[in-house]
């Protein structure tokens, strides 16, 4: 088949397939996965007042009910010095969430951060996710832990987001995050944003503001980010 016809076809069957929702640019997570047989790739640039972070993240889903994600980011400080960092994770749903209903999961991995001499923090979480007025509004919930390795330190996490549905294409999300140790961990976070769908279910794009409660000018950042589902592979 010449070229141009093979990408036309591909075109063709990524706007015919069934369209796949998730909660992204959130740091929050949902209790949904990409489709069986897919994959996704969700890139998006994290702008702070000394550091640019660059992000990729592509997952598949390759048995139908586990989504496996392997990534990683590229981080400028300060305008001079670079680092990077990266994400294995896998995730599961014991109730996928459905219209006017409620899902939940299992998540669990290993992530580094950006900047010298991170060695990462093996981690899990529970998400849950419920659907509200038909899918309009969708409350999310994510409960676990991570494990400092340097620091030898437990910390549990916790999540609260929403999803709002503002048009057919255009949704606002906002939620609230955070940490808890033994000697504390700072305040929360929040982050606010806009997802928009330029052919729904495969093409989105979004934007995001957020902060630490505390330091609302000191922390704060901007993010812009682009995600594309592909329709069934394997």
């Amino acid at each position: 088949m010449p070229i141009h016809r093979l990408l036309l076809a591909t075109l063709f069957i990524a706007l015919m397939a069934p369209a796949a929702q998730a909660a992204r640019p959130m740091i929050t997570d949902d209790a949904r996965i990409t489709d069986p047989g897919a994959c996704q790739l969700e890139t998006w640039a994290h702008l702070h007042r000394t550091e640019k972070d660059f992000w990729a993240l592509p997952a598949c889903n390759f048995s139908g009910n586990f989504e496996f994600t392997a990534g990683g980011a590229l981080a400028r400080h300060d305008g001079t010095s670079t680092s990077g960092a990266f994400l294995v994770q896998g995730k599961t749903l014991f109730r996928p969430l459905t219209t006017n209903d409620f899902g939940i999961g299992l998540a669990a991995g290993y992530a580094t951060h950006t900047g010298s001499g991170q060695s990462g923090a093996p981690y899990f979480y529970v998400p849950a996710s419920l659907s509200l007025a038909d899918d309009r509004v969708v409350l999310h919930l994510n409960v676990g832990a991570l494990r400092e390795r340097d620091l030898r330190a437990s910390r549990a996490t916790w999540g609260f987001g929403s999803e709002l549905q503002a048009t057919e294409r255009l949704f606002v999300i906002a939620e609230t995050y955070g940490q808890h140790a033994d000697k504390g961990a700072g305040s929360p976070y929040v982050q606010l944003g806009l997802r928009y769908w330029v052919v729904p279910g495969h093409v989105q794009v979004d934007t995001t503001w957020g902060s630490r409660v505390s330091e609302l000018q000191a922390e704060r950042w901007f993010s812009i980010g682009l995600r594309l589902l592909s329709p069934r592979l394997f």
